[in-house]
């Protein structure tokens, strides 16, 4: 991936949703060939090296019509949409009937077209692979049935696991740990027949974009295959799915990422089986329900590891940011994992704080306030962050300490990052506590100069004693959920100071406003 950022910024972009939302504010039909500039200025200008179009390819008509019978499904639709219509519903970008970009949406043509307008601005093209399963209209089910899971007559008395199609009896497929999900069709990931042809499919999805998002990833892995499907699934091929798959398809296209939708502590195996980046749940779920300490001792592995880690607090599949985080955590969740190495994803409607998930089934979004107020605090923070410090350079996580009358400093989170001619230093406190506490800053040649801090999200700027930084620590005082991401640039020899003059050791603190004051 050399033409990528080693940490990349991603921007994920429900494909169909956006398109209608275009058309209606410019009161004509887009689609992908037509989007207007300003569109793609604008995410230009947010700074993000790579966009996930996510739900590109096309829809299946039998899945539309399985989802319209699903009371569950239907639910769930009227829950995110209360005027919710049949026309709604477009049908699951994860139930595949082509890999061919849906005409709808603008065909090939149209998606040439955008992702010609996001190189010219320097973006890179994400788009979906979903490896388990396809629509029951997927040529393949009459072609090649046997590329699927089979069933039996006894099998179809679990119509919600089993569907008839012609004469065959197919799996729906499932992982494990829950019921099958109706609108799909199993996938043999043992057969060899659709190995051999799953690296084409993939070779003419390589040839027009430069990276995939593979959906549930780890479903392919040998060992949770045959844990699912048993004697149905056949012998176990002595090679994984993704070590044919991925070297097949980086051999044409070097440059070309994986990227693996990972649960179940799966992702150092999958990261050694090719992909560039596995989905960091781990962390989300630390943060949303966990403390700094298990976020801290997450932060612990080895950086190489961290570093094909994915991290984010919103996608398609979680809860709205702005939902799941009381206000003021929000901010300091989105700091914390904008800042960390491994590549960041932001979705679509995170920056206004849309609180209404949308099921990947509708076509429109529910009317909803916008949050002016986050809405400036993302284009400030990722404005900040812009340049080749957070995307190349080097990271460390720094200790924190405290007393032992005030053990607050455990909530308080901090590292820092450096290049040749780049330094940040980012602290958090993840509470809703005021904190102190001392940053010890791991940088050799901080001693005996003068430092100063500037914080440009909060407008701040303090000079610092190089030597206190490193030993005892920085001493910070941070509001709730309070954070500081400060530059840090060196101004002087502390010896050549006179010391009548040298500024006074003082706290940091930052309030749950976001404003920042010397303490």
């Amino acid at each position: 991936m050399s033409n990528w950022p080693k940490y990349p910024f991603i921007y994920e972009i429900s494909t169909w949703v956006w398109l209608g939302g275009l058309s209606k504010n410019f009161q004509r039909t887009v689609d992908l060939g037509s989007v207007p500039s300003e569109e793609w200025d604008r995410i230009a200008n947010l700074g993000f090296d790579a966009v996930w179009l996510m739900g590109v390819w096309e829809r299946s008509p039998a899945g539309i019509a399985i989802a319209n019978r699903n009371s569950n499904l239907l639910n769930d639709f009227r829950r995110a949409l209360p005027d919710f219509q049949p026309k709604d519903n477009v049908g699951s970008p994860y139930c595949v009937r082509r890999y061919v970009v849906d005409r709808v949406l603008g065909g090939t043509a149209g998606l040439a077209v955008a992702r010609q307008e996001l190189a010219k601005r320097g973006i890179r093209l994400i788009l979906d692979w979903v490896p388990n399963h396809v629509a029951p209209d997927h040529p393949w089910a009459l072609d090649h049935p046997e590329y699927f899971i089979a069933g039996t007559a006894d099998d179809l008395r679990d119509p919600a696991s089993y569907i008839a199609i012609g004469d065959n009896i197919f799996a729906c497929g499932r992982d494990p740990y829950f019921p099958a999900w109706p609108d799909v069709l199993q996938l043999n990931a043992f057969q060899p027949g659709l190995r051999k042809a799953v690296v084409e499919t993939a070779a003419g999805i390589a040839d027009q974009c430069d990276g995939v998002r593979c959906d549930m990833a780890m479903l392919v892995l040998n060992n949770i295959f045959q844990r699912t499907w048993g004697a149905k699934a056949g012998a176990m091929p002595g090679t994984e799915y993704w070590e044919e798959l991925i070297p097949a398809t980086k051999a044409a296209h070097p440059d070309f990422v994986f990227i693996a939708e990972a649960y179940w502590d799966l992702e150092w195996e999958l990261q050694q089986k090719g992909f560039d980046f596995c989905y960091d749940k781990r962390l989300y779920d630390r943060v949303v329900h966990e403390n700094a300490e298990s976020v801290r001792g997450h932060l612990n592995a080895d950086v190489n590891y961290q570093g094909r880690l994915l991290r984010f607090i919103e996608n398609h599949d979680e809860p709205r940011a702005a939902a799941e985080f009381i206000a003021g955590k929000d901010r300091a969740a989105a700091v914390l994992t904008a800042t960390l190495p491994g590549a960041r994803l932001f979705y679509d409607g995170q920056f206004e704080g849309r609180k209404v998930r949308l099921p990947v089934f509708l076509s429109r979004l529910p009317d909803e306030p916008l949050n002016r107020s986050l809405q400036e605090f993302y284009e400030e923070l990722l404005a900040s962050l812009r340049g080749p410090l957070l995307r190349e350079g080097s990271w460390r996580l720094c200790p924190c300490s405290g007393w032992p009358d005030n053990l607050s400093y455990q909530n308080l989170l901090a590292w820092c990052w450096e290049s040749s001619n780049e330094r940040r230093l980012v602290v958090i406190n993840l509470s809703s506590n005021t904190v102190q506490g001392r940053v010890q800053v791991p940088w050799s040649d901080l001693a005996n100069l003068q430092w100063t801090l500037s914080d440009p999200l909060a407008n701040v700027e303090y000079v610092r004693d190089g030597s206190e930084m490193m030993s005892p620590g920085l001493y910070v005082e941070l509001g709730g959920w309070g954070y500081n991401c400060f530059i840090v640039q060196r101004q002087g020899s502390a010896a050549q100071l006179d010391p009548d003059t040298r500024p006074e050791t003082s706290a940091v603190s930052l309030t749950h406003s976001g404003k920042t004051a010397a303490a």
